[in-house]
């Protein structure tokens, strides 16, 4: 007797159609029929009458059905902890543009951590985690978000922001003089939508808003070239080669910060997760991110709250 053929019998016992049962275990037909035959066998009792029409359980596969289901979920939960034991349970981890370089070694000793493919705008990597097609994020988010969607965050990283300028001037420049961009896609530029409007509020910077998805690549540069101004560079765009007629200028007064946050479900009880979360967010480096010259915007949960 085999666990599989165990499995085999409870998809028998529960669809009482040996075709949707095969189709369901993704086997032969014929290949089942054996299986249940064999076991059978080994049991010493028949576990379903069946005819061309019609599969029942006997007395004896329904008496047995609920110890065999009752031992194949404690075969799984055995299963289960010696992946957690073995750090090999899988955990979804999807994020925007960054992550952190060591993140394979700090989370190969607790758990196999599978990076999602699909590289989409914060808000939707938050909301992803909130209704569980991923374990964690790295994402940017607001102290609001975690509460609307019951998550929980730690900071993993921060960038400075820099602006970037056409002309001959060089060197840094006040936020005040600074243009930050508003993309009309919504869809794809809440998050820096509603980062870069705070900073203007804030700071009294300029905005200018635009719809061609200028926040990052070539198209954000053609902006910066008619802008007359510098402009506010975004952490997706951060590591991408400047022109040769532009200049990178670091903005003062104050600097600029955008965080990553880590964030997992605030009832997530996976040991693995936490162990992610753990082995992620134990030593963030010193970022120092509550020095008077630093902004971070109202709401970001990794600000230092205003006595």
């Amino acid at each position: 007797m085999e666990l599989r053929q165990l499995r085999y019998f409870v998809a028998v016992a529960e669809e009482l159609n040996f075709g949707r049962a095969a189709s369901r275990l993704l086997i032969a037909g014929p290949s089942l029929s054996q299986q249940i035959k064999a076991l059978e066998r080994d049991l010493g009792v028949r576990l379903f009458d069946r005819d061309r029409r019609s599969v029942t359980l006997t007395p004896a596969g329904a008496a047995l059905l609920p110890d065999v289901r009752d031992l194949l979920a404690r075969a799984d939960n055995v299963e289960l902890r010696a992946a957690r034991l073995s750090g090999t349970e899988p955990v979804r981890l999807g994020y925007v543009s960054w992550l952190p370089a060591d993140l394979a070694a700090r989370t190969a000793s607790v758990a196999q951590v599978h990076v999602d493919p699909w590289v989409a705008p914060s808000h939707t990597q938050a909301e992803r985690v909130a209704e569980g097609s991923l374990d964690l994020a790295v994402c940017w988010v607001r102290a609001a978000d975690l509460e609307e969607h019951g998550l929980r965050a730690a900071l993993l990283g921060a960038d400075r922001l820099h602006a970037v300028s056409a002309g001959d001037t060089v060197g840094e420049v006040a936020a005040r003089d600074v243009v930050a961009l508003l993309d009309d896609d919504t869809a794809s530029w809440s998050s820096w939508n509603l980062y870069a409007g705070q900073f203007a509020r804030d700071t009294g910077a300029h905005t200018l808003r635009i719809a061609d998805g200028g926040i990052t690549g070539p198209a954000f540069f053609d902006h910066v070239r008619r802008s007359g101004r510098p402009v506010l560079r975004s952490p997706k765009d951060i590591i991408a080669p400047i022109p040769p007629d532009l200049h990178e200028r670091p903005v003062v007064a104050p600097e600029v910060y955008w965080t990553w946050s880590l964030v997992w479900r605030s009832d997530e009880t996976r040991a693995a997760v936490h162990a992610v979360v753990e082995a992620l967010s134990a030593d963030p480096g010193d970022l120092d991110l509550h020095r008077p010259e630093v902004w971070l915007p109202a709401g970001d949960p990794h600000r230092r709250p205003t006595p």
